[in-house]
């Protein structure tokens, strides 16, 4: 620890006491999603996914925002709240998924389909989602598709897993699906569920439906060879709503890891395994306690959007938002 003679766990309590001090001084909220390390979500002012973070951002006081998620998350803060800071501890932090589709080719697949109405992940950039017109999350988008009519075209973006499962959960056959894939969740595979399962018989599965294992998880269930009762496709914060209140006392749980620190915080007389050990985003991992405090001490690093680019933007994280 520098030569401090300091133990790790004295140090990051420190951290997190300057990061206290300079958010007061700041009139600062700090943002985390559930994917990132315990140290930064335990100095949150607010944890969650990314639908109840973009509600957070659009209707905080705070005169600062720091967002310790990736990029495409803080854009979104700063698109919904034009009139705040919107500080970012790594602007390196960026999104694998969100890096599968430009503003250029979201514009060229519209021109293939004239007249299609485009719903786009919240895991994209700024540009992509200005050539939108409805943004979802995992938390929402069968309902955001649910909304429009059934004889209209839809191009969805970015993810192919989760395209795949809103698809099918939404009985859509006129909904095309963009090829992009998280790396992390893609890397869930079958394989994962089938060794985790084998294991642990009695346990409730959990999973993303970003995951490379969510067909195979559909099917399962279609053809009765895992139990429904005791198997769900949720986003991260649905997981955790679950998890409070299930009667089970042991979770698989196939997602970003980070997620298993609130579950454990939320429902401690539980246990929660994950799938995979190996999922772990590297990209939210970047926001630390040490760049938060930076953050807010030296009013690092500020995300802002381009007024033109905002401005379209915000009707379809506005509809995202109406509809849940």
């Amino acid at each position: 620890m520098g030569g401090t003679g300091q133990r790790p766990g004295a140090a990051a309590a420190l951290l997190a006491e300057e990061i206290r001090v300079w958010k007061r001084r700041r009139n600062a909220v700090i943002l985390a999603h559930n994917y990132q390390i315990p140290p930064v979500q335990d100095v949150a002012d607010y944890v969650g996914d990314s639908l109840g973070l973009a509600r957070e951002a659009a209707q905080t006081e705070a005169e600062v925002i720091v967002f310790c998620g990736v990029h495409f998350m803080a854009e979104t803060a700063a698109i919904l709240s034009p009139d705040k800071t919107v500080l970012i501890p790594d602007p390196t932090a960026g999104c694998s998924l969100a890096d599968t589709i430009t503003g250029d080719q979201l514009r060229a697949w519209k021109a293939e389909h004239p007249g299609a109405l485009v719903v786009s992940y919240v895991n994209t950039s700024a540009e992509v989602k200005a050539e939108t017109d409805y943004c979802c999350t995992s938390g929402n988008a069968v309902k955001v598709v649910q909304s429009i009519p059934e004889d209209q075209e839809i191009l969805f973006c970015p993810d192919f897993f989760l395209g795949s499962w809103i698809k099918k959960a939404a009985g859509r056959r006129n909904m095309h699906i963009w090829m992009g894939e998280c790396h992390v969740h893609a890397g869930i595979m079958p394989g994962d569920i089938e060794r985790t399962r084998a294991a642990h018989p009695d346990a409730e599965l959990l999973v993303h439906p970003e995951c490379g294992c969510t067909s195979s998880v559909l099917y399962l269930l279609q053809e009765g060879l895992i139990p429904k009762e005791r198997t769900a496709v949720l986003s991260t914060e649905g997981m955790i709503q679950r998890a409070k209140a299930s009667e089970a006392h042991t979770f698989l749980v196939a997602t970003e890891t980070g997620v298993l620190h609130r579950m454990r915080q939320q429902s401690p007389d539980k246990e929660f395994l994950p799938i995979n050990e190996g999922a772990v985003c590297r990209f939210m991992k970047q926001i630390t306690l040490e760049n938060t405090r930076d953050a807010l001490r030296e009013g690092q690093y500020a995300v802002r959007v381009p007024a033109e680019v905002a401005d379209r933007a915000r009707l379809s994280i506005e509809r995202m938002l109406a509809i849940a």
